[in-house]
């Protein structure tokens, strides 16, 4: 029995050898700074300013009605990600916001949310910032007064009770207000209506108005996942590789607003 022991542990120096020759050209491991890989791009997003730049002259200015906003006038070389509705609830979706360290900003409406708000309870773990997009995703332009506020004030206190705050930005649904809506958000809590500049399709960027390419301090609306479409992170990965392209990379938009 000793002698086979001693067998065992006995290695051949040149089997040795080429074991520790093996060992040094085995790939590592991914390390965590290479996350962007696993998401489908070339290289890591450049990190935001972090103490972003104050808004330049021309920005609206704060009044008793919030501003309505598609786009923050800034020096920083930053656009911002903002995602409706809460119909797609993806878990890989929250691992990509936490290994890019995305700042995205969720402007959830109740009914389509329904039973998913513990995917943004996930999804507000890992950074992103949730906001406001009314109870029932009625088109709020021509509405009574009484009935705007009580989309928006109605989704302020549900988002209050699950999660313990009161979002600060507020997207109409469709985009579409008047100066009711603006009122009635004022008196709810909110200090700036969202509207996007570019949103991005199942192919390829879209523009509101300008020209057609991204500027500094662009928001970006990322259209609901269509049931033919890409996915959410797909879309999100496509718009990651623009924002790229043109030298830019993603801002929080609530360090800004």
């Amino acid at each position: 029995m000793g002698t086979l022991t001693g067998c065992a542990q006995s290695v051949d120096p040149i089997e040795r050898l080429g074991k520790k020759a093996a060992e040094r050209v085995r790939p590592p491991a991914p390390a965590a700074g290479q996350a962007y890989r696993r998401w489908g791009l070339a290289a890591p997003l450049a990190p935001a300013p972090h103490h972003p730049s104050q808004p330049l002259s021309g920005s609206p200015a704060r009044t008793a009605l919030p501003p309505v906003v598609d786009h923050v006038p800034t020096r920083d070389k930053v656009v911002f990600l903002t995602y409706d509705d809460g119909a797609e609830r993806d878990p890989r979706f929250v691992d990509m916001v936490r290994e890019l360290r995305l700042p995205v900003s969720m402007f959830l409406t109740d009914s389509v949310v329904g039973p998913g708000y513990a995917h943004f309870a996930r999804l507000r773990s890992v950074g992103a910032n949730l906001q406001n997009h009314t109870l029932d995703h009625a088109a709020l332009r021509g509405l009574p007064y009484a009935g705007q506020r009580a989309e928006i004030c109605g989704q302020q206190e549900k988002l209050r009770s699950r999660f313990g705050l009161r979002p600060r930005f507020f997207r109409p649904p469709y985009g579409a207000y008047d100066p009711t809506t603006l009122r009635a958000a004022a008196d709810c809590g909110i200090t700036a209506i969202v509207l996007w500049r570019t949103s991005m399709g199942p192919a390829d960027l879209v523009y509101a108005h300008g020209s057609h390419r991204l500027h500094a301090g662009d928001i970006i609306a990322v259209d609901p996942d269509e049931a033919t479409g890409p996915t959410l992170r797909e879309r999100t990965t496509r718009l990651l590789r623009r924002v790229q392209e043109q030298g830019l990379t993603v801002g929080r938009l609530e360090d800004y607003l």
